[in-house]
C-alpha cells in the first residue's frame, strides 16, 4: 500500500511527524518543571524517582549519537531534540541530587558517571566500526534499547500509583507530552523507513495510553471518594 504513495508526499508527511515530534518533546522537556518547583519549595525528593530522568538522558544522548551524520542518514530531527533534551535532563538531575537524602545522591551520582561512561565507550566503539551500514546497525540497536528503558521507566511510578491508588507522583502532562511525543516519532519512523525509530516509540505509545488511562481512573475514583457523604454517628 506504501508503495503507490508518492516519495515526496512521504517526506513532507515525515518532516511533519518530526516538527510535531521536537514540539511535543520540548513539552515533555518541560513538564518536570512543577515537580522540581515542588523539590526545591520543600527541600526534599520526597518519593519521586530520579531514575526517569537517569533514562531520560541516557536515552538523549545515545539518540543524539544515532542522529548524527556518522551514524545514520537523513536523521536531523532526531539529533537536534535529543541535544536540547539532554541538556534539561542534567539539569534536572544536578537538582534531584541536591536536594534527594544522602543515599539517593549517592546513588544518582553512580548512575550519572555510569551514563556518560557508557555513552564514551559507545561513540569510541562505533568510530572504531569501518563499514557504515554495521555502525548504523549497532548504533540503532542501542538507540532503540536506550528508547524502551526510558518508555519502561515510568512502570516504577505505575507500580506505585496501583498500590497507592494515587497520581501525586505521576505527573499529568508527563505522561501526555510522552504519549505525544512517542506516537508523533513512531510516525517519523515509519515514513522515514527506520525500524529503530518507529519500534520503540511504538511501544512508547503504548506504555503512554496506559499511563493515562491510570490517571484519569483513578483521578476520578479519588474525586468520587471525595464526593461520598459524611456517615455521621448520633450516640
Amino acid at each position: 500500500m506504501f508503495l503507490s504513495i508518492p516519495t515526496d508526499t512521504f517526506t513532507v508527511c515525515r518532516d511533519a511527524a518530526g516538527i510535531a515530534g521536537n514540539i511535543f518533546a520540548f513539552g515533555l522537556f518541560v513538564s518536570p518543571i512543577p515537580t522540581f518547583r515542588r523539590i526545591i519549595r520543600n527541600r526534599s525528593t520526597e518519593h519521586f524517582s530520579g531514575l526517569p530522568y537517569i533514562y531520560a538522558l541516557l536515552n538523549c544522548l545515545i539518540c543524539t549519537w544515532y542522529g548524527t551524520p556518522l551514524i545514520s542518514y537523513d536523521n536531523v530531527p532526531v539529533m537536534t531534540v535529543n541535544s536540547i533534551g539532554a541538556v534539561f535532563q542534567i539539569a534536572y538531575i544536578i537538582l534531584f541530587i541536591v536536594y534527594a537524602d544522602k543515599e539517593k545522591k549517592m546513588k544518582m551520582l553512580g548512575l550519572l558517571l555510569a551514563v556518560f561512561g557508557l555513552l564514551a565507550s559507545i561513540i569510541a566503539g562505533s568510530l572504531q566500526i569501518v563499514d557504515r551500514e554495521a555502525r548504523w546497525i549497532l548504533v540503532g540497536l542501542l538507540s532503540c534499547a536506550s528508547l524502551i528503558s526510558m518508555f519502561a521507566s515510568p512502570l516504577f511510578i505505575i507500580n506505585l500509583v496501583i498500590r497507592t491508588k494515587s497520581v501525586e507522583f505521576m505527573p499529568f502532562y508527563l505522561s501526555l507530552s510522552t504519549f505525544l511525543m512517542s506516537t508523533s516519532f513512531f510516525l517519523y519512523g515509519i515514513f522515514n523507513f527506520d525500524a529503530f525509530i518507529y519500534v520503540p516509540n511504538g511501544i512508547g505509545t503504548i506504555l503512554g495510553i496506559v499511563q493515562l488511562v491510570l490517571y484519569f481512573y483513578f483521578k476520578r475514583k479519588s474525586v468520587e471518594d471525595s464526593r461520598e457523604p459524611l456517615i455521621v454517628s448520633h450516640v
